[in-house]
């Protein structure tokens, strides 16, 4: 019997988090979740997104209920379970124990980069609403129970993507495969009801867009973001995993 492997990838947003989903859904031995915690996290805190009240109606709103569907028994023919995490839906004081029993990667971004795009979805952006400061806390965590996480960065991950691959397969212990490398185009039934509002990008795509330098300016306010954000994201970043 081939042995069941459940991943969780926590980012941020606009972190190619749903492309990195994408290639794991083109796996044939792999089902995917969509941002499982998300309905949970806004009823949790309030905040108001687009298309809130969908959401809530699309998932569980109870933690429990909802960590308890990432456990359920997969589909014939699948052995691969992997969920796609904002980092932002959980909190410091929610007991995340049950985080060990999954395979965690944070997929991490610099916070200039992240900024500057969720801005032009978002009129605002504080720390907390990228996602940063939640990965740190998570991997300190991680670390008082001696969990392996490895960080992988998108700027690394975008300028040799089979190879990124080929190394998360490796410590996932399953096999790659170069359908992972490439995807049609087009919504999927497992994207969540959001996804019309922040997917286009991933809609029109095929596989993972290189890396390119962009000028980026942001305004004294999404600047102070970014900046409060350096520090984490640097620790997390000397720790990140080299594939080639």
């Amino acid at each position: 019997m081939t042995q069941e492997v459940r991943v969780a990838m926590w980012s941020g947003p606009r972190n190619i988090s749903t492309a990195m989903m994408r290639a794991f859904e083109n796996r044939p031995d792999t089902v995917v979740v969509d941002e499982p915690l998300y309905a949970a996290y806004l009823a949790r805190t309030g905040i108001d997104h687009p298309v809130r009240e969908q959401i809530i109606a699309s998932q569980p709103t109870d933690l429990s209920a909802a960590v308890a569907g990432l456990e359920e028994p997969l589909p014939p023919g699948r052995h691969v379970h992997y969920a796609k995490h904002m980092a932002h839906h959980v909190s410091r004081d929610m007991d995340l124990s049950w985080t060990l029993g999954f395979r965690n990667v944070l997929l991490i971004r610099d916070p200039v980069e992240v900024v500057a795009s969720y801005v032009r979805a978002r009129e605002a952006c504080e720390p907390e609403d990228i996602g940063v400061p939640q990965q740190g806390w998570l991997l300190e965590f991680w670390d008082q129970h001696g969990a392996e996480v490895p960080i992988v960065d998108v700027h690394d991950f975008l300028t040799a993507p089979e190879a990124y691959l080929h190394w998360l397969c490796d410590w996932l212990g399953i096999e790659f495969t170069d359908r992972m490398l490439s995807w049609p185009q087009g919504p999927r039934d497992s994207d969540g009801v959001w996804a019309p509002h922040w997917y286009a990008a991933v809609w029109s795509s095929t596989g993972f867009e290189p890396w390119r330098p962009r000028e980026l300016t942001l305004s004294g306010h999404d600047s102070a973001v970014a900046e409060a954000c350096r520090p984490t994201y640097e620790a997390l970043h000397a720790r990140r995993i080299r594939a080639t």
